[in-house]
C-alpha cells in the first residue's frame, strides 16, 4: 500500500470549512453585514508560476500562492507550506485560521499563509534552494518585517526561513532578519521556536486535563502525525508521565498499547525516514490509529482528517489540534453530541506564532532572550488566552471552538470599528 493510501483524503475544502466555522461563531455577534463579510474575505492574494532551473539542466515550472487575510491588528503573519497538495483555497484557509489564532492569544498580527505546490523530499538542496530563493522573489512585492513576516509550516525547515531571509536582505541591500521567523538561531532566530507549537499543544493538553479531571500520570496519547509539532508534544508530554500507545507520519503508523518512548521512535523515524518498523511495536493506518482507544488524541497531521464518518468511531476522552483544520464541521457536531471535548487548532498549536512574535520583536530591537524566558512568557500568554476561551464557551454555552472565534472575530471586529472605515 502506498503512503499516500494510508492518509486519510480531506473530505471537505478547507476553505469551505474555515467559513462555515466562521459563520457559525459570526451568528453569535451583531455583526454589521458589510462587516461580516469584510472578515470572511482575504485582503489580497497572490499567485505566481515560476521556472526553476533543476540539476540536471531542465526547468520545471511551480506554483505558489501567499494570501493576506487581514491587515487590522497589525502585520500578516503565517507560514509556508511545501506540499503537493497546497491550492489557493487551502492557503485561503490557512490565512483565515492565521488570523483568528493571532487575535485569540492577542497579538498584534493579522493572518497570512503561502504555499508552494512541491513535494520538497523530491529536490535536491540545490534545487530546494533555487525554488525557495526563486519563490521569495516572486512573493517579495507583498513581504516586509513591517507588513508581512513567513515561518516556516509543513514541508518548510529553519534552513528555507534562512534562504527567504537572505533572499530579501540580498534585494534591500542590507540583513533584514526580521523578515521571517523560525530561522536558525545563528542568524537571529529564538531560542525554543522549534518547539513551540508542541510546547503549546502540551500545556493545551495540561490545563483541559485539569478542567475535566483527567488525571495525566499513566493516561494513554494517541499522535496522527509525528513531525515537529507531534514529537515534541509526545516527547513532553512523556515527561509529564503519560503513555505514548501510538504514533504515525505519512507512511503510516506504529502501536503498542505498553507505551512507546518518544525520543527512540525519533531516532528511529531519523534513521529509517519513518517511524514504521519501530522495534516493538504493530503496525497500523493512520485511518485506524484515529479510532484507537485513548485518553488523549492530538491529530497533528493535516486538514479534514476527522469527519462526519470517522468521528462516531472515536474513543477518546480529549482531542486537542495539533494540526490546522484537522477536524471538519460535520465531525464538530458529532464530537458536540457525544461530549468530547475538542480544544481547538487556533488555540491549541497557537505556540508556534506566539514565539514567533518573540523572534519578530528580537530581531526588530536586536535583544535576545534566553530560553528560558521565551518558554516562560509563551507559557503565561497561552494559559492565559486558555482559559479565556473556556470562559467564552461557558458563556455562551457553546463548543470550544466556536468560543475561540467568538473572542477572535470579537477582537477584530473592534479594531476595526475603532480605526474606522478608510476614507
Amino acid at each position: 500500500m502506498s503512503a499516500q493510501a494510508l492518509v486519510i483524503a480531506p473530505r471537505e475544502d478547507p476553505w469551505e470549512m474555515a467559513l462555515r466555522q466562521f459563520n457559525e461563531a459570526a451568528d453569535y455577534l451583531p455583526l454589521k453585514r458589510g462587516i461580516h463579510d469584510y472578515l470572511a474575505l482575504p485582503k489580497r492574494e497572490l499567485t505566481v508560476n515560476f521556472p526553476v532551473k533543476m540539476d540536471d539542466g531542465s526547468v520545471s515550472l511551480f506554483t505558489g500562492h501567499r494570501v493576506h487575510h487581514n491587515t487590522v491588528l497589525g502585520p500578516t503573519k503565517g507560514g509556508i507550506r511545501y506540499h503537493p497538495d497546497v491550492t489557493l483555497n487551502e492557503v485561503r484557509a490557512l490565512a483565515m485560521w492565521m488570523t483568528w489564532k493571532c487575535a485569540v492569544v492577542g497579538l498584534p498580527y493579522g493572518g497570512a499563509k503561502g504555499g508552494v505546490a512541491v513535494d520538497p523530499k523530491s529536490l535536491s538542496r540545490d534545487e530546494l534552494e533555487h525554488l525557495t530563493r526563486r519563490y521569495a522573489t516572486e512573493i517579495s512585492i507583498m513581504m516586509s518585517p513591517e507588513g508581512d513576516i513567513p515561518a516556516p509550516d509543513v514541508g518548510t525547515t529553519p534552513q528555507v526561513m534562512a534562504w527567504i531571509m537572505d533572499t530579501y536582505s540580498m534585494h534591500r541591500g542590507y540583513s533584514t532578519p526580521s523578515v521571517v521567523t523560525g530561522k536558525p538561531v545563528e542568524i537571529g532566530g529564538s531560542f525554543g521556536r522549534v518547539e513551540a507549537t508542541g510546547r503549546g499543544v502540551m500545556l493545551s493538553v495540561r490545563e483541559a486535563a485539569k478542567l475535566i479531571s483527567l488525571p495525566l500520570s499513566d493516561a494513554t496519547v494517541v499522535v496522527q502525525g509525528y513531525g515537529n509539532v507531534g514529537t515534541v508534544a509526545a516527547e513532553l508530554l512523556h515527561e509529564l508521565g503519560c503513555r505514548i500507545i501510538a504514533v504515525s507520519d505519512s507512511r503510516g503508523g506504529i502501536h503498542n498499547p505498553k507505551g512507546l518512548h518518544p525520543g527512540e521512535v525519533l531516532k528511529h523515524k531519523q534513521a529509517t525516514g519513518s517511524v514504521v518498523g519501530f522495534p516493538g511495536s504493530g503496525r497500523v493506518t493512520n485511518a485506524a490509529l484515529l479510532e484507537l482507544p485513548c485518553d488523549v488524541l492530538l491529530p497533528s497531521a493535516f486538514e479534514g482528517q476527522i469527519t462526519g464518518e470517522n468521528a462516531p468511531r472515536l474513543k477518546t476522552k480529549l482531542i486537542v489540534e495539533g494540526a490546522n483544520g484537522p477536524i471538519t464541521p460535520d465531525a464538530d457536531a458529532v464530537l458536540a453530541e457525544r461530549r468530547t471535548p475538542v480544544i481547538p487548532d487556533i488555540l491549541a498549536n497557537a505556540g508556534g506564532v506566539i514565539v514567533s512574535y518573540f523572534e519578530w520583536v528580537q530581531g526588530l530591537q536586536q535583544f535576545f532572550w534566553t530560553e528560558e524566558e521565551v518558554n516562560q512568557n509563551l507559557e503565561r500568554i497561552l494559559v492565559r488566552a486558555f482559559h479565556k476561551v473556556w470562559q467564552t464557551a461557558e458563556e455562551y454555552k457553546v463548543r470550544l471552538r466556536v468560543g475561540a472565534l467568538i473572542r477572535a472575530i470579537t477582537r477584530v471586529a473592534d479594531a476595526l470599528y475603532i480605526r474606522g472605515i478608510y476614507p
